[in-house]
C-alpha cells in the first residue's frame, strides 16, 4: 500500500492557519493595530476602502524593522516575544504567536513599508499569497505603513461569504473602538473611503469615551477604581437610569487587552442589582490589570477569552468596586465596604453566579417560531363566529385605519376603570386588559400584547409593500448617533424609509429626523427612534431573523402602547376589530398570549 500522508506546503498550511486568523477584514484591522501598538507607536493611521474588501492600511510612527526584521515577520511562529515555554506566561503584548502576518499575507496582496531609526533607507516588501513579490529599499521616514489589498482574493468561496460593506465596516468600528479606548494615550485616525471619521488626539480616558462614543457619554460616567495587592480595577460604568436594552456598550480590558466574559459581566449586573431593570444592562468601561502569571491569554485563536488563576477573587473585587463607585456618587444609600473578600464570600458570589447561569441555560433566548396546528383555520372559523352577533366590532376596525390614543388620555375614569358606554359588556380593568362579552363566555385581552401585534403586521406589511406612510416633522430633530449606530442605520436605511422615517445627514455620525412613521405620537420621535435602533440591536443579538422580520418586530415592541393607559369605548372596540383580523391574533411576535377566553362552563365552575 502506497504511502498516504504528506506534509503541507507552507502556502496551504498559511491559508489553513488564515481561516482561525482572517475571519473578515476586520480581523485584519485588529493585527495590524496591535502590531502597531506593540512598536511603540503614538500615532497611528487606520485607512479603509470598500469596508476593507479592497484595501486595509496601517501606517504608524513606531520603532519600525530592520530589513531581516521585515522578511522575517511574515514566516510563520517569527515572533520577537517568546524565546522559552515560561514566556508565554509573562506577556503583556499582543501578538506573541507569530501567526498574524503570515496568515493575512496567504490570503491577500500585502505590501510592507518600515524603516528603523538607525537605518538611513526603508525596506519595501510585497507578498501575494505567501509568495514574495519583491523586496526593495525605500525612502520612507521612521515607522510603518503595511497595506493589505483584495482580501480573499485567491479564496473565492471565503470572499463571497463577506457581509455587505455596512456590516464589516461596523466590525472594523468595533475594533478600531476597543483599541483606542485601550490605549487613549496614543493619537489614533480613521480614514474612509478617503473621508476622515475620526482624528482622536491623545487624551484622558474619559475623553476618549466622549469623543469616540458620543457626547450623551459625557453626563453619566462614574469613576470606578479599587486596589489589591495582585489585581487592579478602574474605569468607568454608567448611572443606572442611562441602561439600555443591548450590551454593544460594555467593555472589559485585563492588561490592556479586550476580553469577553460573561463571568465578569455577572459580577457587574450583581453590582446593581435593584437599580436597573432586569432586562437592561448599565455601560462599563472596566481595565484590570494583574500579574501574567495569573491569566492564560492563549485560550482562543482571537484572544478574546482568557482563564483566571483565581476568577472568585477577580469576581468578588469586581463586584465591590462597582458598588463602592455607585454608592460614594450616592446613587444608592452609603454603604462600607471596608471587608476582607474571604473565601466564604467568593462561594457566594460563585453559587449565585452559577444559579443564575443554571437559570439562563434553561430558557435560552434563541428564537424557537411558535407553531399552532390549525392556526389559521381556527382562527378564520372559530374565533371570528364569535362576534357574529356584535358586528359594532368589525365596523369600527373598517372604520380605524390607525389607533391613536392621544384623547382617551386626558378623560376622567371612574374609580372602578369601567368605561360608561351603551355597551357595558366590553370594559376596561386596571387601565391594562379590555374585557368583552362573547356568545360563549368572555375575552380577556392584553391591551399591550394586542396592539403590539396589530402593529408588528401592519409595520411587516408596509416593509414588504414599500408603502409605509410617513407623517412630516413641523420641527425635524437632531440625533448624534454612535459610531457604530450610526453605520448600523446606514445599515438598514431603505427599510426604516419603507416604515415612514425620513431622515437626513447632518454631520458626522448626526441625522436629521424629517418624518416618521403616521403610527408614532408626535413629539416621541426622537425617542422611539433612539429606542428602535437599541430593540433591533437586542433582538438581532438574540434572535437569527432577517433585518425586515427584526425592523417590524422592533418598532412594534417600542411604538405599541404601554399598560396602564386608559382606552375609551371606540378605542377598545378598534382594538378589538383589528386583533382579530391579524394572521395570527392570539399570540405577539415573540409569543406572549394576547387573549384568553373562558367560555361560560369555566366561569360556572369557578362558582361550584
Amino acid at each position: 500500500m502506497p504511502d498516504i500522508i504528506k506534509l503541507l506546503p507552507d502556502a496551504i498550511a498559511n491559508q489553513i492557519a488564515a481561516g482561525e486568523v482572517v475571519q473578515r477584514p476586520a480581523s485584519v484591522v485588529k493585527e495590524l493595530l496591535e502590531n502597531s501598538i506593540d512598536s511603540g507607536a503614538k500615532s497611528i493611521q487606520l485607512i479603509i476602502k470598500d469596508a476593507g474588501k479592497a484595501l486595509v492600511q496601517v501606517v504608524d510612527d513606531g520603532k519600525g524593522m530592520s530589513p531581516a526584521d521585515a522578511r522575517m515577520s511574515f514566516e510563520r511562529h517569527a515572533t520577537s516575544k517568546i524565546t522559552k515555554a515560561e514566556d508565554l506566561f509573562a506577556l503583556r503584548s499582543y501578538g506573541f504567536r507569530g501567526e498574524a502576518l503570515a496568515s493575512i499575507a496567504a490570503v491577500a496582496q500585502v505590501e510592507l513599508k518600515t524603516r528603523a531609526d538607525q537605518d538611513e533607507v526603508g525596506t519595501c516588501i510585497r507578498i501575494e499569497g505567501s509568495e514574495v513579490v519583491s523586496v526593495e529599499s525605500c525612502a520612507l521616514k521612521k515607522g510603518s505603513s503595511i497595506q493589505v489589498k483584495n482580501l480573499f482574493f485567491n479564496i473565492p468561496a471565503r470572499r463571497n461569504f463577506l457581509k455587505s460593506n455596512q456590516v464589516e465596516l461596523k466590525h472594523i468600528l468595533d475594533e478600531f473602538t476597543r483599541v483606542a479606548l485601550a490605549y487613549p494615550e496614543i493619537g489614533f485616525s480613521f480614514y474612509q473611503n478617503d473621508i476622515q471619521t475620526f482624528n482622536l488626539q491623545a487624551k484622558s480616558l474619559s475623553e476618549r469615551i466622549v469623543d469616540l462614543l458620543g457626547n450623551s457619554y459625557r453626563e453619566q460616567l462614574i469613576t470606578c477604581e479599587e486596589q489589591t495587592d495582585n489585581l487592579t480595577v478602574k474605569g468607568f460604568i454608567g448611572k443606572p437610569n442611562s441602561a439600555k436594552k443591548t450590551r454593544g456598550d460594555q467593555f472589559f480590558f485585563v492588561n490592556r487587552r479586550f476580553i469577553k466574559s460573561g463571568y465578569l459581566h455577572h459580577a457587574v449586573i450583581n453590582a446593581y442589582e435593584g437599580l436597573i431593570p432586569a432586562d437592561t444592562h448599565p455601560f462599563y468601561l472596566l481595565m484590570l490589570e494583574l500579574p501574567p502569571e495569573m491569566i492564560d491569554v492563549n485560550v482562543h485563536p482571537t484572544k478574546t477569552e482568557i482563564k483566571f488563576e483565581d476568577e472568585r477573587t477577580v469576581y468578588g473585587i469586581l463586584a465591590a468596586s462597582i458598588r463602592r463607585a455607585i454608592s460614594k456618587h450616592h446613587v444608592t444609600p452609603s454603604l462600607d465596604f471596608e471587608i476582607d473578600i474571604n473565601i466564604e464570600r467568593m462561594m457566594g458570589f460563585q453559587s449565585s453566579y452559577n444559579n443564575e447561569t443554571k437559570s439562563s441555560n434553561g430558557n435560552s433566548g434563541s428564537y424557537r417560531p411558535q407553531q399552532f396546528a390549525g392556526e389559521q383555520k381556527e382562527r378564520g372559523s372559530n374565533w371570528e363566529s364569535l362576534y357574529d352577533n356584535i358586528p359594532a366590532y368589525k365596523e369600527e376596525a373598517r372604520q380605524t385605519e390607525s389607533l391613536v390614543f392621544s384623547s382617551a388620555a386626558n378623560q376622567e375614569r371612574s374609580s372602578t376603570n369601567v368605561v360608561a358606554s351603551e355597551n357595558p359588556s366590553t370594559f376596561q380593568l386596571h387601565n391594562q386588559y379590555i374585557i368583552t362579552q362573547v356568545k360563549s363566555g368572555l375575552v380577556m385581552i392584553d391591551q399591550q400584547a394586542a396592539h403590539e401585534r396589530i402593529l408588528y403586521e401592519r409595520f411587516l406589511k408596509n416593509l414588504k409593500n414599500k408603502n409605509g406612510a410617513s407623517q412630516q416633522s413641523l420641527f425635524p430633530q437632531q440625533l448624534e448617533l454612535s459610531p457604530g449606530d450610526f453605520t448600523l442605520m446606514l445599515s438598514i436605511e431603505h427599510e426604516l424609509n419603507a416604515l415612514g422615517f425620513m431622515f437626513s445627514v447632518f454631520g458626522t455620525h448626526t441625522i436629521q429626523l424629517n418624518g416618521t412613521p403616521s403610527e408614532v405620537t408626535e413629539g416621541e420621535e426622537k425617542e422611539l427612534f433612539e429606542g428602535l435602533l437599541e430593540q433591533f440591536k437586542h433582538f438581532k443579538s438574540e434572535l437569527k431573523l432577517d433585518n425586515t422580520e427584526t425592523l417590524a418586530r422592533s418598532l412594534a415592541k417600542r411604538s405599541c402602547m404601554k399598560s396602564g393607559h386608559p382606552l375609551a369605548l371606540p378605542e377598545m372596540n378598534a382594538i378589538i376589530g383589528q386583533l382579530f383580523s391579524c394572521d395570527n391574533s392570539r399570540y405577539t411576535p415573540s409569543g406572549k398570549t394576547t387573549m384568553v377566553l373562558l367560555d361560560i362552563e369555566k366561569v360556572t365552575q369557578l362558582f361550584s
